[in-house]
Order: C-alpha cells, then structure tokens, then sequence
C-alpha cells in the first residue's frame, strides 16, 4: 500500500476464551477482530502500529486482557474500561476434526456500549487511523444507533483517504432480524476497500447459489481487492482472476482463527506493498500454522 508508517486500527470485542480440554478449561483471550490485530501485528514490520479499539470491564479478567493485549505489542490505548459491564466470554470444545462448539456469555459485554451517546469510543475516535478493520460482529454488537452513527461516519472517512478493511463473521443470533443483518452488512461492503468475505457466512446471509454467486455480489458491491476465503479450498482473489496453488494444511487441530489469522496475514503483506497473490498466499500460510494448535492465538514459536 504505501512504505510510510502506517496506523491501523481494529475494532470490536474482545472475550474471554474458555478453551475446554476434557474437565480442565484453559484460559485465553480472543474475538474476530483482535485476532486479527494479533496476527497484524506480528506479521507487519516494526514501524507500522497496531491498535485495538475497544471496551472491557474493570474486572480482574479485564486487568488480565489488557495486559495481554498490550504483551503482542497492539496498542491498548483506544481500549476503554466500562465500570459497570464486563467483557464478554465464551467456551470453546473442539471434537478430534478440529471442528468447534461454543457457548457465548456476552449480554453485558461492556463493548456493546461502543458508540453509545455516553461512550469514550465514538466513530470519530477512528479518523486519525489509516486503516480500520472491522467484521459483522462489529456491526451486530454495537446498539442500532450505534450501528448507524458508524455506517454513517465510513463515507467521510474514505473520502479523506482512510481505508476500511471488512470481514464477513455472520452470527445470527447477534442480529436483531436476518433483513437488519442483510442491509447492514450489503452497506458496508460498498464503503469497502479491502475485502474479507467468508463463502460459507456469505451464503448463510444472503442465501447465494454458489460461490461463483458470492464473488458476484461482493463485487457488484464494489469491494475492488481482498480474498473470497473458502477453507481448505483456498482463497479466491477478489478484483482480479488468476490461478493460485495453496499448499494443503499438514494438520488441523483447532480451526479457531482460522479466518481471522488470514486476515491478519493478507493485510499485512497488502500493507506492506504485496501483490495480491503474495498477500493471499501469506494469509493461507498463517491460517495453516494457527489452525496446528489449539485455541485462536499460537504462541509466538507457534508450529
């Protein structure tokens, strides 16, 4: 995208991860978003910041999230701490395919409270970043007014040269109504740069045939570049037609982040002046790595 120092900014909800391993629950940190902003920040090179824009509780758990946050070297600046809410959390089972189950506790998340009238975090909070990445459950945990005052902020914002990066990460039952779902999400591609659509989510949605289907509409919305992810099909190019080979994941044990480390790994090689096919093969290589281990966020020396 540009060799000058960039500021990139992901918003959204970060939870409490209860990873179970048969009776013993193994504590972590994780959501779509700040995954991503992990991911980012490990990939992108030094001079270029990271930040995760979001509300948590003043809780001990909160105290241990931040600290967590801040240990990947994402700035925690733009993480405010609500004194009556708690961060979400959920538990996570995951069967010998690596295919998951969880159970969500996330009706007082303080993050909800972003872009209330009364919260620090508004949509202008986000003017002075470059780059804002954000998902669908952005959009589906923020209150309706909320929504609106975000989606309302986005034209102004390109137009001044930022850049939106979208992931699809539908979640019906964070969503007031499929039709609610629909229009916000079909609002935000259009007022997308840079494309994270997920084939399986995307149908879900917007009940499309195919993925020849998705890529149409994705498109029609105008999203120019980014990556149509399918799994261990391998992603398609959005914008653009070429043949790609990706190399088969060795092992999947948790497909937690999966999405999310692709993410995080494209936008930083995009960032940092990749081609579209260097990005898209990057983003797969790190998917494949996260996907060896359990839970959303490897180790640094991860396999």
């Amino acid at each position: 995208m540009t060799d000058r120092p960039l500021s990139i900014a992901c918003l959204g909800e970060a939870m409490v991860e209860l990873s179970l391993d048969g009776d013993i629950a193994h504590l972590g940190f994780a959501g779509d978003t700040l995954n991503t902003a992990i991911y980012l920040r490990r990939s992108l090179p030094d001079v270029h910041r990271v930040s995760f824009v979001s509300a948590v509780g003043q809780d001990m758990l909160s105290d241990r999230m931040v600290a967590r946050i801040a240990a990947e070297d994402v700035s925690t600046d733009h993480i405010t701490r609500h004194a009556d809410r708690i961060a979400g959390a959920y538990a996570i089972e995951t069967d010998t395919s690596g295919e998951r189950s969880f159970v969500y506790w996330r009706d007082t998340s303080a993050a909800r409270t972003m872009m209330t009238p009364d919260s620090p975090i508004q949509p202008e909070t986000l003017s002075q970043f470059d780059v804002v990445h954000l998902s669908a459950i952005t959009l589906a945990i923020l209150a309706p007014q909320a929504r609106a005052a975000l989606m309302s902020w986005v034209p102004g914002y390109r137009a001044s040269g930022g850049r939106i990066a979208f992931d699809s990460n539908y979640r019906p039952r964070l969503w007031e109504d499929v039709p609610t779902a629909q229009s916000a999400v079909a609002a935000m591609w259009r007022e997308t740069d840079i494309g994270f659509p997920s084939v399986d989510d995307e149908m879900a949605l917007f009940g499309d045939a195919d993925t020849a289907a998705v890529m149409a509409r994705i498109e029609g919305y105008g999203v120019p570049t980014g990556a149509l992810k399918r799994g261990e099909s391998g992603p398609l190019p959005i914008g653009a037609r070429f043949d790609a080979t990706y190399a088969p994941c060795d092992k999947v044990v948790d497909t937690t982040a999966a999405g999310d480390s692709f993410t995080g790994g494209y936008l930083a090689a995009w960032l940092s002046g990749a081609d579209q096919a260097a990005a898209l093969q990057t983003g797969h290589s790190l998917a494949c790595r996260v996907i060896g281990y359990r839970g959303a966020i490897i180790p640094r020396s991860g396999p």
